[in-house]
C-alpha cells in the first residue's frame, strides 16, 4: 500500500474550499482524489458524485472508514450521511460534479506543466501511455509526469485526472474520449492543452454519427481549448486529415504537425521491420532522422509512435531520449498485453485485446496476429466478439473481416455474438474453430481447442465480454485437461 505520508499534498482543506466555493469545518490535507469508495487510498479526498446508477453520498461513511481524509458532499443536510460522526471532514458544496470540475480547473490554473490532450477513434490509450513513458525518463521524480489512469477520459474521468495532478508536475497527458458530438469540447476547455493529438478518425461509435465527417467534427472539438500558439498533431494517412487541418486553422491554430507514412508528412515512417514482439523503426521527424525500437509490434502502433515523438518535439523535450524509452513499451491489459500460458503439455501465447474493438482496431489486431510465429505445430487463432455501436453498417463491417483473416493466414477463428455470426457464416470451413451466441458457450470450445505452440488473440467490444475468454485461457496455466482440438458450433 502507498504511504500517504510520502505522497505530495494535492489539496489542503482551505485550497479545496476556495476552488469549489464550498464550506469546510476542519483542517486536513489530501494526497489523492477519488470518486469510488471501494477504491480509496489512505489520504484521498472522496467526492460524492451522483451518477446514473449510484449516489456517492450513500457511501461517504464507507469512504471515510477506508482512509479518505475528507469527503465533498452536496447541500447542508447532515442527516444524509449516517455513520459520519466527524462533520469537520465534510466539504459542503452546491453540486459535487461542479466541484470536481472546479478542482480540475484550479489544478490547471496553478500548474506550470505542459499539457497534452490525446484523442482519436482508436489508439488513444496506447499513445497516451507511450507518451508518458517517453517523458518519464526526462524528469527527476515520478510525480512530475501525470497521465490519465486507464481510460478515465469522459466528463468525469478527465476532471478527476486533472484534479489528481500534483502542483510540481512538469507534464500532464490526458486522454479525451467521446461517443456523441459535443463531449470533447468541454473537456478540452478544462484541460487547456499546449499540444493536441488526434491519432486517427475511423468508424467507431458510428451508431451515433451520420458519417465519418461528423466523427471528425467531434474529434476536432479538442482544438476548442488549445492554448494560444498551441500545436496540433494530425495523422496525414487518414482521409479526414484535410477536414481536420481546416478545422484547426479555423480554430486559430498556427502550429500544425502531420505524421504518417505518406511522403509529405512532417514526421514520416521511412522503414519498419516488424518482429513478433517489437518493431524496429526508422523515421524522419522534421529535420531529424532517427532509428529506434518500439517494444510492441504492429504497423499501426509504429505510426502512432511518430505522433508521440512529434508531441515530444512540440513540448521541447529530448526526442532521441524519448525514442530510446519506447523500447520499454508493452501491451496494456485488454489492449495487446501478452501472456505466456504454461500448460502441462507445453506453452501457448495469449494476446489480450479484449477491452474494445472497431473495424480499424480489429484489422490492426489481426495484422499483429498474422505476424506472429507459432511454435512447432502451433496455430494462429483469433477469438472474436461483436464490435458494437456500429449502427446500420454493423453486419457489413463484421463480414468485411473475412479478407484480413484469410489474407493474414489465420488458422482458426472462433466467434461469438449476433454480428459475428455473419462473419462465421462466410468463413472458409477449414478456418472455423467454433461459434456461440453467447461467450459462456464459446469458452469451452476455445479452451478445448488450444494447444502448445498456439498464438491466441482475443478481441471484442467491452460489451461482448470477451474478457471472460481471456480469464478462462489464463486459468489453463499448469492444469491442462483439454481434449484434442475439435471444430464445433455452440449455438
Amino acid at each position: 500500500m502507498i504511504d500517504a505520508a510520502l505522497m505530495p499534498i494535492l489539496w489542503t482543506a482551505d485550497e479545496a474550499a476556495r476552488a469549489t466555493r464550498g464550506v469546510v469545518g476542519g483542517d486536513w490535507s489530501a494526497t489523492g482524489v477519488s470518486i469510488d469508495s471501494r477504491d480509496i487510498t489512505p489520504g484521498d479526498l472522496f467526492i460524492a458524485i451522483s451518477g446514473p446508477n449510484h449516489d456517492g453520498h450513500a457511501f461517504v461513511a464507507d469512504a471515510l472508514a477506508n482512509g479518505a481524509v475528507a469527503a465533498v458532499v452536496a447541500g447542508t443536510q447532515t442527516d444524509s450521511f449516517a455513520g459520519v460522526s466527524d462533520l469537520a471532514r465534510l466539504l459542503r458544496v452546491e453540486d459535487t460534479m461542479s466541484a470536481l470540475q472546479d478542482l480540475a480547473r484550479a489544478a490547471r490554473d496553478r500548474t506550470a506543466a505542459k499539457i497534452v490532450a490525446v484523442t482519436g477513434s482508436v489508439g488513444k490509450t496506447g499513445t497516451k501511455e507511450a507518451l508518458k513513458l517517453a517523458l518519464s525518463g526526462q524528469v527527476d521524480d515520478v510525480h512530475e509526469v501525470i497521465a490519465t489512469q486507464g481510460n478515465l477520459n469522459n466528463h468525469w474521468g478527465l476532471p478527476l485526472s486533472l484534479a489528481r495532478m500534483p502542483r510540481e508536475a512538469r507534464y500532464g497527458i490526458f486522454e479525451m474520449g467521446m461517443n456523441h458530438a459535443g463531449e470533447i469540447s468541454p473537456l478540452s476547455r478544462i484541460a487547456r492543452p499546449h499540444v493536441a493529438v488526434i491519432t486517427t478518425v475511423a468508424d467507431t461509435h458510428s451508431e451515433y454519427f451520420d458519417s465519418l465527417e461528423h466523427i471528425a467534427d467531434a474529434k476536432a472539438e479538442v482544438f476548442d481549448g488549445l492554448v494560444p500558439d498551441g500545436t496540433v498533431i494530425l495523422n496525414k494517412d487518414n482521409p479526414m486529415f484535410g477536414q481536420l487541418s481546416a478545422a484547426a486553422r479555423t480554430a486559430g491554430v498556427n502550429q500544425l504537425v502531420s505524421f504518417g507514412t505518406v511522403s509529405d508528412a512532417d514526421c514520416r515512417l521511412t522503414e519498419i521491420v516488424t518482429h513478433a514482439d517489437h518493431s524496429d523503426i526508422t523515421a524522419q521527424l522534421n529535420q531529424l532522422k532517427i532509428t529506434y525500437t518500439l517494444g510492441v509490434p504492429g504497423r499501426h502502433l509504429a505510426v502512432n509512435s511518430l505522433a508521440v515523438l512529434a508531441a515530444v518535439q512540440a513540448l521541447g523535450a529530448d526526442v532521441e531520449l524519448a525514442a530510446s524509452s519506447l523500447a520499454d513499451m508493452r501491451g496494456l491489459k485488454g489492449r495487446g498485453a501478452r501472456h505466456c500460458i504454461e500448460m502441462t503439455a507445453g506453452a501457448f501465447e495469449l494476446i489480450d485485446e479484449s477491452y474494445n474493438a472497431s473495424p480499424a482496431s480489429m484489422a490492426a489486431a489481426i495484422a499483429v496476429l498474422s505476424g506472429c510465429q507459432p511454435e512447432g505445430q502451433g496455430r494462429r487463432i483469433a477469438v472474436l466478439g461483436d464490435m458494437l455501436e456500429l449502427g446500420g453498417s454493423a453486419e457489413k463491417m463484421h463480414t468485411a473481416l473475412v479478407a484480413p483473416l484469410v489474407e493474414g493466414g489465420i488458422d482458426q477463428v472462433f466467434t461469438t455474438g449476433q454480428y459475428m455470426s455473419t462473419l462465421w457464416d462466410i468463413l472458409p470451413v477449414d478456418m472455423r474453430g467454433g461459434h456461440a451466441s453467447v461467450v459462456e458457450k464459446l469458452i469451452p470450445l476455445v479452451t478445448a481447442s488450444v494447444q502448445a505452440g498456439d498464438v491466441v488473440m482475443v478481441k471484442g467490444s467491452l460489451g461482448s465480454r470477451t474478457r471472460q475468454v481471456v480469464n478462462a485461457l489464463m486459468q489453463l496455466s499448469q492444469h491442462d485437461d483439454a481434449p484434442q482440438p475439435r471444430v464445433m458450433n455452440g449455438g
